[in-house]
């Protein structure tokens, strides 16, 4: 028979055992890449709105080199399609890191638990401005991974797709934040959306219609500064999505 002194090793060593599994499983938390399903436009010369790729591969590298566990997830769950051939660390994640096998078993709505996700990113390309900015399933995700203690980070135009996201009192989640965006003055320069008419919105102005402090190259010393305010990383241009994602992992890391 086991004596009281043996038993008191066991439950101690068992209380050890449940701590570890607890701290590991917290630990373990994945992020999410949220990626768009659309491909065109819908105007007649079909403008190309797939995601880009130097925007979405090279941040999954970061959080996959980091340990972390990568989960994408789509509107429709559906076929995603990117813009931009793979060079560099977007060849590299490719090659070595699965990255397209992830992307084509991206996941639909309803099979994400946010309590799962210590974060959410989201890339450019013009498609997560026509179907996550208005995916209510999708925003109410990032809205529960965020009042978790969540972190959210964007590049480009995916800041524009949780322009739109509402927390729990009522409030736009990008309020009173510092965000970077893609800017008007570039989009407005740009054929790529004739000058940004075929667009749904210019990610500058719904920020700032959602009562954000809208950065543009006229308000930082730096069009790549990654910026952070709170819980929420963000950047204007392709260049420097791999920082968010870097800013993104230091900031878990001091929480």
């Amino acid at each position: 028979m086991l004596n009281i002194k043996s038993i008191k090793q066991i439950l101690a060593l068992l209380v050890l055992l449940f701590s570890a599994v607890h701290v590991h499983a917290v630990d373990n938390k994945k992020v999410l890449i949220l990626v768009s399903n659309v491909i065109d436009m819908g105007d007649i010369d079909k403008h190309d709105a797939r995601n880009n790729l130097w925007e979405v591969a090279p941040p999954f590298h970061i959080f996959t080199s980091h340990g972390f566990t990568v989960d994408f997830a789509s509107p429709t769950g559906k076929k995603v399609e990117f813009m931009m051939d793979p060079l560099g660390i977007s060849s590299y994640a490719i090659k070595y890191e699965n990255f397209l096998e992830k992307v084509d078993n991206s996941l639909n709505p309803m099979q994400i638990k946010a309590e799962e996700y210590w974060a959410v990113f989201i890339g450019g390309g013009y498609g997560p401005l026509f179907d996550i900015a208005n995916n209510k399933e999708l925003l109410n995700i990032i809205a529960k991974i965020y009042q978790n203690g969540g972190i959210i980070g964007a590049s480009g135009h995916g800041a524009g797709a949780f322009a739109n996201v509402v927390l729990n009192d009522g409030s736009f989640m990008v309020e009173g934040k510092r965000i970077a965006g893609f800017p008007n003055s570039t989009e407005k320069s740009k054929s790529w959306a004739k000058q940004g008419t075929l667009l749904p919105f210019l990610v500058e102005s719904q920020l700032l219609k959602n009562g954000a402090n809208a950065l543009n190259k006229e308000k930082v010393k730096n069009k790549h500064d990654v910026i952070i305010d709170q819980r929420i990383v963000t950047t204007m241009f392709l260049p420097s999505a791999a920082l968010v994602a870097k800013e993104m992992i230091e900031l878990q890391q001091v929480k």
